[in-house]
Order: structure tokens, then C-alpha cells, then sequence
């Protein structure tokens, strides 16, 4: 069994050297996105974890309300496919050892980044896909991939992640990534609140086009 009524919000969020440029829009637009969630219904528990070429945990499943402000200090190398896998294979077990009743009925997946993976050791593209798609059909996660200044629906395919689900930003528009997303999120929690079965909102036309580099 587990609880309808509570939602796991699960970020990747890049820390590499690039995001220097963008930092204080991503920190904004990050705390926009909880700000919006805050006001949804239902319960919510975040975990966040940040990554160059090596990975951190920030914090994991604390309730939304206890979430501080974003720290985000740039720096090295791309290692995307490791922290997607250690992310998701460690956030899979503890729900797994979390008592019956008490499992998030909704758990969301969100990765923001601005570069192309150059890093990673332990894990392999293929690896990665087949571990979010066991996610997504057996376990009814929700993944969602940010992807700035690249085809990040062709990025997010060759990960797992469905292509309506998957959207491109200009590098000046970090902040408005935020919003789309939360915006989707928000409804997302809010639709299953009345159907367990309901499915994400996919990324529109026009917010795709409010994202991408006029």
C-alpha cells in the first residue's frame, strides 16, 4: 500500500563549471518551483542532489516545508549517467524499506542540466535507460529532463525519459524552465489526488516555444 496523499519530489541538479553563467537564475527559478508546491494539496517529502564529476546529496525525503534556500557553487566535470544511477538506484531502495502506508503514491523525478555528459565511470547510456524506463512502467515514477542548448527530447530519449516529458531551454531561460515544470508538476499532484491513474502533463507547444533562444 501506499499513501495517495504524499508526494516525493526527487531533483538532479547540475553543479558543473557551465552553470557558473546561469547560477542565479537556476537558484530562482528552483525556489519558484517549491514555492509553487507549497501551495498545491497533498503531503510532500524532497530529496535533491547536486553533481560535477562527483555526486552529493543534499538532502533526501524531508517534508517541503523544512526545505532552505539553494546553494549552488559551480565547478568541475559532467558526470550525468553516475549520478542518475546512484540517484535513482538509492532513492528505489529506500521507499522500497519505507513501511507499507507510508510510501509516496506519487514520486517525480526532475533533472536540470546544461551540458552533455563527460564524466560519468561506473554507468553506461544503456544501463541508464533501461533502469528509468523499469522506474517509469513498473513503479509509475514520473522522470522529467531539462536539457539547455541541446536536443534534450533526443538526450532524454537515449536516457529513458519520454519525450513529452523532456524539454530544451536556452541557456537565458533556466527560470522559465522552472516554471513550465512546476506548473506541470503542481497539476500532476493535483490530478492524482482525484485518479491514481492519471498521467503527467507533457510539455507543451507554447511553453516549448516560451523556452527555446528567440
Amino acid at each position: 500500500m501506499v499513501n495517495p496523499n504524499l508526494t516525493h519530489l526527487v531533483f538532479l541538479l547540475d553543479r558543473s563549471g557551465s552553470m557558473q553563467s546561469i547560477k542565479s537564475d537556476v537558484i530562482g527559478g528552483f525556489e519558484a518551483f517549491l514555492t509553487e508546491q507549497r501551495a498545491a494539496d497533498g503531503q510532500c517529502v524532497v530529496t535533491l542532489a547536486q553533481f560535477d564529476h562527483e555526486y552529493e546529496v543534499v538532502y533526501r525525503a524531508i517534508p517541503l516545508v523544512e526545505v532552505t534556500s539553494l546553494e549552488l557553487s559551480p565547478r568541475g566535470r559532467t558526470a550525468l549517467l553516475d549520478s542518475m544511477g546512484k540517484l535513482i538506484t538509492d532513492t528505489a531502495a529506500e521507499i522500497d524499506a519505507t513501511p507499507e502506508g507510508e510510501k509516496p503514491g506519487t514520486v517525480v523525478v526532475a533533472i536540470m542540466t546544461d551540458g552533455l555528459e563527460n564524466a560519468s565511470i561506473e554507468w553506461q547510456r544503456p544501463a541508464i535507460k533501461a533502469l528509468v524506463e523499469q522506474q517509469t512502467n513498473d513503479h509509475g515514477w514520473e522522470f522529467l529532463y531539462m536539457g539547455a542548448d541541446q536536443d534534450a527530447v533526443e538526450v532524454g530519449r537515449e536516457l529513458g525519459v519520454r519525450a513529452e516529458q523532456s524539454v530544451t531551454y536556452a541557456r537565458g531561460k533556466s527560470r522559465e524552465a522552472w516554471a513550465a515544470a512546476a506548473g506541470n508538476v503542481r497539476r500532476y499532484r493535483g490530478d492524482k489526488l482525484l485518479d491514481p491513474a492519471a498521467a503527467m502533463p507533457a510539455f507543451t507547444d507554447e511553453q516549448r516555444f516560451e523556452l527555446s533562444d528567440d
